[in-house]
């Protein structure tokens, strides 16, 4: 069974995403922002480990689910893990999966940060870039400074490049 170490989950989250969402906070983060919005989650060591299973049954126990969102903490440094997990929501009827991360997609494209290509492929949309406090921005929606970018990431994986997401829900 995949385990995976979280901080916590928030079954009905309308912060994480459009929508109704399942919001999955992995645990540890090495990018240590500076004033991040959880801090709690910087520790790899902290939070608590579980079964994708239970993630997953907890997820689909709300019928008015409209996507999933993982957040942290740094969940391409548990993609593997993830991607596992996106995969079986999707099996269960979640067409919208998206992902947080502090790294540059430019950067995951290129293979520098292990498993993430294989979560990506399993994601919608992707938050990418660092949270910079002198660029926090309270206007943009599901982004947390000015510097960070909502991705497509399927256009992204055709073209091989950044490519930005339209969906006017998501803007």
């Amino acid at each position: 069974m995949t385990k995976l170490r979280i901080a916590g989950t928030v079954s009905d989250s309308i912060t994480d995403g459009p929508g109704l969402r399942y919001a999955i906070f992995v645990q540890g983060c090495p990018h240590h922002c500076k004033g991040c919005h959880n801090p709690q989650t910087h520790d790899f060591g902290g939070g608590r480990e579980v079964d994708i299973r239970e993630l997953l049954e907890e997820g689909l126990q709300n019928p008015l689910l409209c996507g999933v969102t993982f957040s942290g903490g740094e969940p391409m440094c548990q993609a593997m893990a993830l991607a596992e997990l996106a995969s079986e929501f999707r099996k269960n009827g979640v067409d919208d999966i998206a992902c947080y991360t502090g790294f540059l997609v430019e950067d995951l494209l290129a293979g520098k940060v292990g498993g993430a290509l294989g979560l990506m492929k399993e994601l919608d949309v992707l938050v990418d870039g660092p949270f910079v406090q002198s660029e926090r921005c309270y206007e943009a929606k599901f982004k947390g400074s000015s510097n960070q970018r909502v991705i497509d990431v399927q256009a992204t994986l055709r073209e091989g490049k950044p490519v930005l997401c339209t969906e006017e829900r998501w803007n």
